[in-house]
């Protein structure tokens, strides 16, 4: 099967039974890999109404066909689930090297299904996978298990590993890898968690086949020389997602206090150059990368090391909470790490709950005598140990701003930064129509990865509702997620400006099928709109009020930053969701009609309407 390990494995958790099917051709025809992959199993497998903590739910982890082969970026996989988080479909996309292993082993998707009676671990090695007791590593953080692995099994096994957060089942737990890439978003490590599984530990030797050997050391060369030429290059390994701190500040996209502004008086001391100097000792890069992001920093007034912290991590640990030293962030961030906590939703949690202290809503007695204030350092890391072990004031926070703020109400749902209850990633959107739009209508909520938008508004006019905006969001949904299913990097494309072309005949001489950007754009089509259907069938009176963002970002105008005075009227949001409804081929509820369903192939879920 060229392009893939040629098998699923199937593990369930509740009978301690492990099975190695072949992975369906249709299945690849229609949805290639990846993320692909995961929705279609997700959809496919799962019951409706299914516990996103119960045995029924299952965790879908999934290569694609150029993960672990000599394409730029080739080392990416994803974790697809329904999520505790938002009750709806949940994927994670997770760099390093885990996915390349994952192929080497023959293994196109793992499929965990079913609940542990007790604490344990994956453990495969090419064709033998077993469940192993993992009393030993439970209560333990996610780097100090890898590196236990890495001791007793040896630096070639890869390690993807859940913290206490994971265990604790907090809603926005994450499974971390490589001492500091992790799949963050949508509970993913929550739902690894309420399974009782630990790790996956894994390392494979076999060949992955290619249709034709010749075109594919073509294609990947002619990829590795558009980045090696690229301009953006040099920057972008210097800097990797920081470089946009300080654009971001700049445009008033920054976060800031809560998002009530997009501009901080401490950016400066955030910025890329300023954590490279103070704090960055070597770059490190995911598999087959040549433009490493990630950054290992030292952190000297804490005596630690971290991966990073990363843009959004710097805007979401950082100046989201009024924290302006690069220091203090890096030590959230790793501290986060070893919980296994997504830095956005936690940096998004505790912002709201500072904002609430701040304004008399939660006081002394709630945060059991924390000073909740913006800029308290302290303060913070106390409250992550406390979200990942659900204890006081972490145990509310621990559930994600939209349930917590339903809880404590009293007006702080209005500034519960989140669409379908997801924490919105970092980039304030009070007068970015297009990035605001990406954010509403993105399939798990308010993340940035599928449609980075935020540069179209500044390119067209930031202000602007038409529908050339929204044809752009769409077409940016319907692409940039491919990389998802190819289980590639997309920030080759993005940050050095790739021709998304020269991946056509990697493809190609990669899997033996010919497909053309035009084809592959109504998978991507195909996925948006499975995903969708899975929301209305696990949502009860799913529609168009699910799709609205925060009230913050039409009811309040920054006070300070470039973008003071500006905001989004309500009207405009309804006006950009009628167009995007109408693009899409969606109701004015935004469902997808009968019509849309039957033209991308999916005529059978209609009968879900």
């Amino acid at each position: 099967m060229n392009g893939y390990g040629g098998s699923i494995l199937r593990v369930n958790l509740t009978e301690g039974k492990i099975t190695r099917l072949p992975t369906p051709a249709d299945v690849i025809r229609d949805y290639i890999g990846g993320r692909g992959f995961g929705a279609y199993f997700l959809y496919h497998e799962v019951p409706a109404h299914a516990d996103p903590l119960g045995p029924e739910n299952k965790l879908i982890i999934s290569t694609g066909p150029l993960s672990g082969l000599m394409i730029p970026g080739a080392g990416k996989c994803d974790f697809s689930t329904k999520s505790p988080l938002t009750g709806g479909y949940a994927g994670s996309s997770l760099g390093g090297l885990f996915t390349a292993e994952m192929k080497y082993a023959g293994i196109d998707s793992i499929i965990l299904e079913g609940i542990s009676p007790k604490p344990v671990y994956l453990f495969i090695d090419d064709r033998k996978a077993e469940l192993r007791d993992a009393s030993e590593y439970w209560g333990k953080g996610s780097i100090t298990v890898e590196r236990m692995f890495k001791e007793q099994l040896g630096e070639e096994f890869q390690v993807a590993v859940i913290g206490p957060g994971g265990e604790n089942l907090v809603s926005y737990a994450s499974i971390n890898h490589d001492y500091g890439r992790e799949a963050g978003r949508g509970g993913v490590g929550a739902v690894m968690g309420s399974k009782r599984l630990k790790a996956i530990v894994l390392h494979g030797t076999q060949s992955v086949q290619v249709a034709d050997l010749a075109g594919y050391r073509q294609a990947g060369m002619a990829l590795f020389k558009a980045c090696k030429d690229s301009d953006g290059l040099k920057p972008w390994q210097d800097y990797g997602t920081t470089i946009v701190t300080s654009w971001c500040d700049e445009v008033g996209a920054l976060p800031t206090r809560n998002f009530s502004a997009g501009s901080f008086e401490g950016g400066p001391t955030l910025y890329g150059p300023v954590m490279r100097e103070q704090i960055v000792i070597t770059d490190k890069g995911c598999f087959g990368c040549p433009s490493p992001c990630g950054k290992y920093s030292r952190m000297k007034r804490y005596g630690s090391t971290v991966e990073g912290p990363e843009y959004e991590t710097i805007g979401m640990l950082g100046s989201n909470l009024g924290i302006a030293d690069i220091q203090d962030v890096a030590q959230a961030n790793l501290l986060c790490d070893e919980l296994g906590i997504d830095t956005i939703s936690a940096g998004s949690a505790i912002g709201w709950a500072m904002e609430c202290f701040e304004k008399g809503i939660l006081t002394l007695e709630d945060t059991g005598g924390l000073e909740l204030r913006f800029g308290n350092v302290p303060a913070v890391f106390e409250l992550l140990q406390a979200i990942a072990k659900r204890q006081g004031l972490g145990a509310l926070l621990s559930q994600g701003v939209k349930a917590a703020a339903k809880q404590v109400g009293k007006g702080s749902e209005k500034f519960a930064i989140h669409v379908k209850g997801m924490e919105q990633s970092a980039y304030a959107t009070h007068n970015a129509t297009a990035m605001l739009l990406a954010y509403m209508t993105c399939d798990v909520g308010a993340h940035h990865n599928r449609s980075w938008a935020i540069t179209y508004d500044l390119q067209v006019g930031r202000e602007l509702v038409v529908p050339e905006k929204v044809a752009r969001i769409i077409w940016l949904q319907d692409f940039r997620p491919m990389f998802d299913v190819f289980g590639t990097c997309r920030l080759q494309w993005v940050e050095l400006g790739i021709d998304r072309e020269l991946y056509v005949p990697a493809l190609a001489a990669v899997t033996g099928v010919q497909r053309s950007w035009e084809e592959l754009e109504m998978v991507g089509a195909r996925i948006w709109n499975l995903n969708r259907m899975f929301w209305i069938r696990e949502n009860e009176g799913f529609g168009r009020e699910w799709d609205l963002p925060a009230p913050r970002f039409y009811e309040e105008a920054p006070k300070t930053g470039v973008t003071a005075g500006q905001i989004t009227r309500l009207e405009d949001v309804h006006k950009l969701l009628d167009m995007y409804y109408e693009q899409r081929g969606w109701s004015s509820n935004g469902i997808p009609t009968p019509a849309t369903l039957e033209k991308l192939g999916l005529a059978e879920l209609a009968q879900t309407l």
